[in-house]
């Protein structure tokens, strides 16, 4: 115990002895002029000369995050691959039940159907990807939370990586489609067919990354999804044409609000305007309707645009649906900060 004892003193008189020699060689002329150089330095630049952490540059993130998610939407198949075969089955199935409609009086109704339809089915199947983009938005909040990438990169690398796959499902069941059923004819014309079929799925992707925000659920926000999907075909004037349409709520908003209705209306002018049909044989022989009687008459549709501005139309949706997601965020964000402060406040 004695033996202790005299140990520790002697550890103390050691670090006695050595902290004397650091206070003195301290206050030796040469280290004390260099440590006041250093101070009136360091007041001069208003502080400690720290480095600051070097961040890559927002094209450098965009690229990144473009070619990450690029490969995570070719390994994850339920993201497009899954729906990819059920739009190319389903564009056969309906290319055989229609197939080759004619040009008859009664093809002009079966024509319309077969839009619609399509339609119908890649906005319905576009809530297929929600689980993997609610999955992405996880990945999102932790690593935004570490500073990585912004809101901004986000956004636009999820519709860089998601371009060439829409562009693809699109485009394949489409064609197989139109010439199976024996739509209008022309390039220009399946073109368009195929660019509006993928401004549909990527408006209603835009949609669901709304919902992503608000509703992660996967359930749930599939439901919601398929929901507000319901209530715009409802309004779209196919079911119910416009002028039919009850006025207050169903036909404003909800009418010009529904992207179906331009998607649905571009696409009749697409297959209509310049077409000639036989009239109704039980009404009046010998008597042909042109294309744009049956879109002004028949079908009810707004002839004071072309074609490519509901196109447009689509797009500006589609640029209004990303801004409220990243509006959204932002918002989120701030929110949870002030609620954290609160928090240490209490």
């Amino acid at each position: 115990m004695q033996e202790t004892v005299e140990s520790s003193r002697a550890r103390r008189k050691r670090a006695a002895e050595a902290i004397d020699i650091l206070t003195h060689a301290y206050q030796s002329p040469a280290y004390s002029e260099k440590t006041m150089n250093r101070i009136a330095e360091m007041k001069g630049i208003g502080g400690a000369p720290f480095r600051k952490r070097e961040q890559a540059s927002f094209s450098t993130k965009l690229f990144v995050l473009t070619r990450r998610s690029f490969i995570n939407m070719h390994r994850d198949i339920g993201y497009y691959w899954m729906r990819f075969g059920v739009y190319l089955g389903m564009g056969i199935c309906i290319g055989t039940v229609f197939y080759q409609l004619g040009n008859t009086y009664s093809s002009i109704q079966s024509r319309c159907e077969v839009i619609m339809y399509m339609i119908i089915l890649v906005t319905f199947m576009a809530v297929g990807g929600f689980p993997s983009f609610v999955e992405d938005v996880k990945v999102f909040r932790r690593e935004r939370l570490s500073g990585h990438y912004g809101v901004a990169e986000f956004v636009i690398s999820n519709t860089l990586s998601a371009t060439p796959y829409l562009t693809v499902i699109s485009l394949i069941p489409g064609a197989a489609l139109y010439y199976l059923t024996g739509l209008t004819k022309g390039a220009d014309r399946l073109a368009y067919f195929v660019i509006n079929l993928c401004m549909c799925t990527f408006l209603v992707e835009s949609m669901m990354m709304i919902i992503a925000v608000i509703v992660p659920d996967f359930l749930m926000g599939i439901i919601v999804g398929a929901g507000v999907q319901g209530l715009m075909m409802l309004n779209s004037g196919f079911y119910r044409l416009p002028k039919d349409l009850p006025k207050p709520v169903w036909k404003y908003p909800f009418y010009y609000i529904s992207f179906h209705k331009y998607a649905v209306q571009g696409s009749y002018k697409n297959e209509f305007i310049g077409q000639t049909f036989p009239g109704d044989q039980f009404i009046e022989k010998n008597v042909t309707i042109s294309g744009l009687q049956v879109l002004q008459e028949k079908l009810q549709v707004e002839m004071g645009y072309s074609k490519w501005v509901d196109i447009a139309i689509l797009c500006g949706m589609i640029v209004v649906y990303r801004v409220v997601f990243f509006a959204i965020v932002k918002i989120a964000e701030k929110a949870r900060a002030k609620q954290r402060g609160m928090r240490c406040k209490w």
